[in-house]
């Protein structure tokens, strides 16, 4: 069916032909970066939460800065902005991590919106070429005074091409944008949460809530009766002994 096609012909006849491939190009070249780029943010959250929990027990809290700063998700970034200042509960400290969090957004969220404009513009502009097509189909009709099935089915076919191409870029377009909005929301809440549980725990250490080491069973059931010693975080955060020591750790030093 294709292969008889006038291709040639239908872009010279037909501009819009010219505006979707426009489109396939632009949208085509969105997805690859956004990809690539997503990719490049992943990082492993639970696992630098982990890392970074173990040494703000120890009070080390450059050492977990610098460890933040150096992962690629975005907890790293608003982690960091969370450890950065003096004391967790201070009011500056929610807007520095607001601010962070609304940066990563903006980032993760560049080049989407056009994106999504492809995947709802490209079928528009597909339907346009059809009515176009069929209008020009028409008129051939009359200026030749024949309404033969030959004549009508190639002006029509040629007509619906537009339609087609611009299903073609919608549809997986569509998905990309559903797939990566996805993405953001959920990398988005888990740099929040991991971030909120830092700070939390930092303020537990700071006001020595929670120290540098782990509360055993036995202490945690004695600490439950009295009232005291039971860690209020160990259900979010890991141990210190399950922490993975950074290079660094001096030696004869055990967490």
């Amino acid at each position: 069916m294709f292969a008889d096609f006038d291709w040639i012909g239908a872009f010279r006849s037909s501009p819009i032909m010219i505006a979707l491939v426009a489109c396939s190009v632009l949208t085509l070249a969105i997805a690859l970066e956004r990809i690539f780029y997503f990719r490049q943010r992943g990082g492993n959250a639970d696992k630098l939460l982990a890392q970074v929990a173990g040494l703000v027990r120890q009070k080390r809290l450059d050492a977990a800065i610098e460890l933040c700063q150096s992962n690629s998700h975005p907890v790293g970034v608003v982690a960091a902005e969370v450890l950065r200042g003096p004391d967790p509960n201070a009011a500056d400290t929610e807007e520095r991590m607001q601010i962070a969090l609304s940066r990563q957004k903006l980032l993760l969220e560049r080049n989407l919106g056009t994106l999504g404009t492809m995947a709802a513009v490209a079928p528009l502009i597909g339907l346009l070429g059809t009515v176009w097509g069929i209008m020009r189909a028409f008129h051939d009709m009359a200026q030749t005074g024949s309404a033969a099935p030959s004549i009508v089915a190639a002006g029509v076919a040629e007509a619906l091409l537009t339609t087609a191409a611009g299903l073609i870029i919608a549809v997986p377009a569509v998905m990309l944008y559903n797939h990566l909005s996805r993405r953001l929301n959920v990398a988005l809440t888990v740099a929040e949460n991991h971030a909120r549980t830092l700070r939390s725990l930092a303020a537990a250490v700071a006001t020595g809530v929670i120290g540098d080491h782990r509360i055993q069973p036995h202490e945690a059931a004695a600490g439950a009766t009295r009232g005291v010693g039971a860690d209020p975080l160990a259900g979010l955060v890991p141990p210190i002994e399950d922490v993975e020591q950074p290079a660094d750790q001096p030696a004869g030093v055990s967490a």
